[in-house]
């Protein structure tokens, strides 16, 4: 007998009690009230900002606004004008570095982690974590509850590619360093129009 078999037969020889598996059927998925303020709230507690563009507010004009700085902004988005180029017309995805802010659409959100699932809608993926700061476009209505429900909205036919982004990047240590922007950009804002 090997010695994964001895040690299983020992725990199995060592088991007073069993109990049985849960009813899965049984299982209440969550629903928010509110899915809108709900990922408005959670964005900001992982680090990320979201905000609804009241009517008539000009998506360009809050993109500036909130991005002043910004010298060098991609997107491949006819409505943002105020991109500075389209990176889908660059032959090589090592010239997107240095980029200032990437601004892209999301297919939806999810309330529960304030995460936004955006399939490749780029040339270059790089994009989505080169950009110093990422603004993603989503419309308000395309909110779910939780990610069981997000997992059954994805579309991954015909798509190379797709990602669930929830705030900037942040990786930490075992000596408890928190670094935001070590692996991605620095800051994410959901725009829900």
């Amino acid at each position: 007998m090997s010695s994964k078999l001895s040690i299983l037969e020992n725990i199995r020889k060592n088991i007073d009690e069993q109990y049985e598996m849960p009813d899965l059927d049984a299982f209440v998925p969550t629903a928010y009230a509110d899915k809108l303020s709900q990922f408005i709230d959670i964005s900001k507690g992982v680090g990320g900002h979201a905000r609804v563009l009241e009517d008539g507010e000009d998506l360009n004009a809050v993109i500036s606004g909130l991005y002043p700085e910004a010298k060098t902004i991609a997107s491949n988005l006819p409505e943002v004008t105020v991109a500075t180029f389209n990176p889908d017309e660059r032959e090589d995805a090592h010239t997107l570095i240095g980029i200032n802010l990437g601004v892209v659409k999301g297919e939806f959100g999810v309330a529960e982690n304030g995460c936004v699932w955006i399939p490749q809608n780029v040339k270059y993926k790089a994009l989505y974590f080169i950009s110093e700061y990422l603004v993603i476009i989503l419309d308000k209505h395309r909110i779910v509850n939780t990610m069981h429900e997000a997992y059954n909205q994805l579309d991954m036919h015909g798509k190379g590619f797709g990602v669930f982004i929830s705030g900037p990047s942040k990786t930490a240590d075992i000596e408890q360093a928190l670094v935001v922007g070590a692996h991605g950009p620095k800051g994410v804002t959901v725009l829900l129009v």
